[in-house]
């Protein structure tokens, strides 16, 4: 989890000026100061259940999403107004929007990775409990160890689907708010994809 936010933020310097959060400095500098704040205050695997924890949790993600939809309006405005940023560069535009799109879907596994089950340090306890997301490991309990939990990688997993297939695929939301938040990054990866790809190919021609 802490690689991918690392990552993300990574990815948002890596943009141009105009579509990152300004200064430079501003978006890692922040993340940096709350993961440390996480990573002093739950130094293990994530178990420790205390509300500040879970605030920052969700104060970091939070954070990382606004930085993103800046950076994605900001595009979205250029490509129908008929910027000139890009008016003559699909490689700058197809980059630009692969960046903002990937970074969309960290955000979104990481929002997955928060809510279900309560949260990572609710699921260390009760690993079982309460879940808003069916994976096929809990259906097939012959093909998996018997303890197994989803862990980072599987909810990044099923934002990268979501964003691609615009499905689920092998995964079963059974609660409403993971359906919604389904429903908007789908919305959120075809708008940005559409846009990008359309406008890159009208350069082309």
């Amino acid at each position: 989890m802490a690689l991918a936010i690392l990552a993300a933020a990574l990815l948002h310097v890596g943009l141009p000026a105009k579509y990152r959060v300004n200064p430079a400095w501003v978006v890692p500098v922040v993340l940096t100061l709350l993961m440390g704040a996480l990573i002093i205050g739950d130094p293990g695997r994530i178990d420790r259940q205390k509300p500040w924890l879970r605030v920052t949790t969700r104060l970091v993600i939070a954070f990382l999403t606004v930085a993103n939809l800046f950076a994605a309006g900001r595009l979205i405005a250029d490509i129908l107004t008929n910027n000139k940023l890009f008016a003559n560069n699909a490689t700058g535009l197809l980059a630009t929007g692969g960046v903002i799109w990937a970074t969309n879907v960290i955000t979104f596994g990481l929002w997955y990775w928060d809510l279900d089950r309560g949260g990572a340090a609710a699921r260390a306890h009760q690993p079982y409990a309460n879940p808003a997301l069916v994976f096929p490991e809990m259906q097939h309990r012959d093909y998996a160890p018997p303890a197994w939990v989803p862990i980072f990688a599987d909810y990044l997993v099923l934002a990268f689907w979501t964003a691609t297939a615009f499905s689920p695929t092998d995964i079963s939301a059974i609660k409403r708010w993971p359906k919604l938040l389904m429903m908007t990054e789908s919305v959120a990866s075809l708008g940005i994809g559409g846009l990008v790809i359309a406008r890159a190919i009208n350069i082309l021609q």
